[in-house]
Parts: structure tokens; C-alpha cells; sequence
């Protein structure tokens, strides 16, 4: 592993998700890493998003989301929903609407409903917050999917700077 700032983040322990949005009839998914949860009481999860993605315009109408959790053998679903816009990502995989009308897929190894409960800008994205209104684990022997395992498939080691800046 290489020393620089992008290696040094992907030590980082984070998952891999397949983050659902919808409003009315519209529904899109994309691939995030930057999920977490936040509080027991109520449950509540955090997702950043850039605000110029694509999906982001979804979640602002519809205030709702799902996190899928991806299985350690899903690198290829991770790619799927990594890309950009386009065609109906979602055509591709089985899934079923939530409560809320956000895309469940019927292959992760578990899934969140959450309701949008506020945001905060943090830098170049938005910390969403969602309330967890319902859960499901679909595969309990399954492994969840750690970014580090997602090599360089989004990109982001062009997005670090060369080094730190000294304060």
C-alpha cells in the first residue's frame, strides 16, 4: 500500500452501500461508502452525498433513503451503481419499493429504510441525516463489503491532495 493521503483514508473501516432515493415515480441508486450511524435513541443513520450528484435532487423531494449493504462478492453491483447517470440502473437487479418508495434490492445482505430528518454542508458534500424506520438482513451469513476492497474503482485517490497542508 502506497503512503499517501488517499491509502491513508482508505484505512479507514467503512462499508459499501447501494444508497436507494425516490419522489413520485422516479427512482434512482448510486454506490456510497460514507455512511455511519449516529444514534441509538431514536436510530438514526448519516449519509454524505455531493450536492451535485445526480440523485441528490431525489433525496431533497422525496426525504427518504435506503442504505443496501452490499455482500463481499458484489464488487461488480458496487461498479454497476458507481457509474454515472443514465440508463435505468435499476433495471438491472431485482428490488421492491419501500414505505417511503425508495428501491430495497432483494441480493444485499441487508438493508435500512430511513426517513430524512435534517442535512448540514460538511466541505464539498452534504451530511444527510435519516431516521431508520425500518430494517431487514437478508443474508446473515453473508460478509459486508469494506471500501478498502473497492481498490481504486471511484476515483477518489484523484480527488486528495499530493500532501497536507501545514497549519
Amino acid at each position: 500500500m502506497s503512503n499517501s493521503i488517499a491509502a491513508l483514508f482508505q484505512c479507514l473501516t467503512q462499508g459499501v452501500y447501494v444508497v436507494g432515493v425516490a419522489h413520485g415515480e422516479n427512482c434512482n441508486a448510486f454506490t456510497a461508502a460514507w455512511v455511519m450511524q449516529v444514534s441509538f435513541n431514536p436510530p438514526l443513520l448519516a449519509l454524505s452525498i455531493n450536492p451535485n450528484h445526480s440523485s441528490y435532487g431525489l433525496l431533497q423531494r422525496g426525504k427518504a433513503f435506503s442504505v443496501n449493504v452490499l455482500k463481499q462478492d458484489q464488487l461488480e453491483l458496487a461498479a454497476h451503481y458507481a457509474e454515472p447517470a443514465g440508463a435505468d440502473k435499476l433495471a438491472l437487479v431485482e428490488w421492491v419499493p419501500g414505505r417511503t418508495g425508495v428501491p430495497l434490492l432483494n441480493d444485499a445482505m441487508a438493508w435500512f429504510e430511513c426517513e430524512w430528518v435534517g442535512s448540514c454542508p460538511a466541505g464539498d458534500h452534504v451530511l444527510v441525516l435519516g431516521k431508520v424506520i425500518d430494517g431487514k438482513i437478508l443474508d446473515a451469513a453473508a460478509r459486508p463489503m469494506t471500501y478498502q476492497e473497492t481498490g481504486s474503482m471511484d476515483g477518489a485517490a484523484a480527488l486528495f491532495p499530493d500532501a497536507f497542508t501545514p497549519s
